[in-house]
């Protein structure tokens, strides 16, 4: 069996069973994988509505397994090899309802993923139970893993926060199901392409959390192309395997159709980690601070002396910021800059010390 040249498979849609082509896929050559598997819905016979007219669900064939059991084998073969081509800081997301994403998760566990969270996606426009006969399945749940607990992994989480109002992003996702102009048609019926078309909207969060500008995004499960349409505009690069044809057919369609902005701006996007350090020592260098002074928490509960070499001292010990920041926590991290504050008696008010490493960055990089 003939490998793939990765460079080939960039950013094309692959027309054939998922597991066979990931076998021809170099291992850790993907930064991410975004699955949206089969569910296994069984769900019996067809749905009504309370007129009498036909609730479009999942018949088709690529749904169904003839036990649970053959479902579970089929997870672990594809999450196998899912787990082999991803890089070691990569990260794996997969989609799931409670037919199918507990026992994805076990499965997951089982093959040495590490679970960082699972995000619930949260429908603000779900379709009724029309029996009333259950509460109304109104969310899907999304496991985000690594392949080990000590993974450097890629968590975009100034720019999901800037994406917040500047309010730290949760883990529960308030996205409508995919409809109107962004849902794909049949050409010839009109009828939906795919049965569970994704939002962009669920991807662009997914993709703008744990990737960066040029990193590859693998989707098994293409379907009618939201991972790829979604990479596209965001820069990243991507791969497609899906297995049905008429699917493939929309996907190509739908990725043609995608422009990118000129804008230089457009695919930049907030990450203080990438900003040039600044050391505390810098901050007394320049006198904004002098040796002496006093920083204290937000509350002023705890204070700390600050050294002539950069250290401070709390309690009888000493240690930089960010060390007596966390033994002031009884935490084993702490980011000082954010924790400590200066009392400004100008302003009659305490001021986060981070403002004069802001200074410091404006002063030599002129950010």
């Amino acid at each position: 069996m003939s490998n793939y040249n990765l460079e080939t498979i960039l950013d094309t849609v692959i027309n054939a069973d998922c597991v066979e082509t990931m076998k021809k896929i170099a291992d850790s050559s993907v930064d991410v994988i975004f699955a949206d598997p089969p569910y296994n819905l069984q769900l019996g016979d067809a749905l009504k509505r309370p007129d009498n007219t036909d609730v479009k669900g999942v018949y088709e064939e690529w749904d169904s397994f003839e036990s649970i059991a053959a479902y579970d084998e089929y997870t672990k073969t594809w999450l196998t090899e899912a787990r082999r081509i991803l890089k070691d800081n990569g990260t794996i997301w997969v989609i799931g309802s409670y037919h199918n994403i507990f026992r994805v998760g076990y499965i997951m566990q089982d093959l040495g993923f590490w679970i960082l969270n699972d995000i619930v996606w949260d429908k603000t426009n779900p379709m009724p139970n029309f029996k009333g006969t259950r509460f109304t399945n109104a969310h899907e749940t999304l496991i985000w893993a690594t392949k080990d607990p000590k993974a450097k992994y890629t968590f975009n989480y100034e720019a999901m926060k800037a994406m917040n109002d500047d309010v730290q992003m949760r883990s529960t996702w308030e996205i409508p199901l995919c409809t109107g102009k962004e849902r794909l048609k049949d050409e010839e019926s009109g009828a939906k392409l795919h049965p569970t078309q994704k939002p962009e909207a669920l991807l662009y969060r997914v993709i703008m959390a744990s990737s960066n500008v040029g990193d590859v995004i693998l989707d098994p499960f293409f379907g009618t192309g939201t991972t790829g349409a979604v990479a596209k505009k965001l820069g990243r690069r991507f791969i497609g395997i899906e297995k049905d044809n008429h699917y493939v057919a929309g996907a190509r369609k739908r990725l043609a159709e995608v422009r990118l902005s000129p804008e230089s701006a457009a695919l930049e996007y907030t990450c203080k980690r990438k900003l040039p350090r600044v050391p505390f020592g810098a901050v007394i260098e320049r006198g904004l601070i002098s040796p002496g002074d006093v920083l204290y928490d937000e509350k002023k509960k705890h204070k700390a002396v600050v050294r002539s070499d950069g250290t401070v001292k709390f309690h009888g010990e000493t240690g930089s910021i960010h060390q007596m920041g966390a033994m002031a926590q009884d935490s084993s991290t702490c980011n000082g800059w954010a924790y400590w504050h200066y009392e400004d008696k100008k302003r009659h008010r305490l001021v986060c010390i981070d403002e004069f490493r802001q200074i410091i960055r404006a002063e030599i990089y002129g950010e």
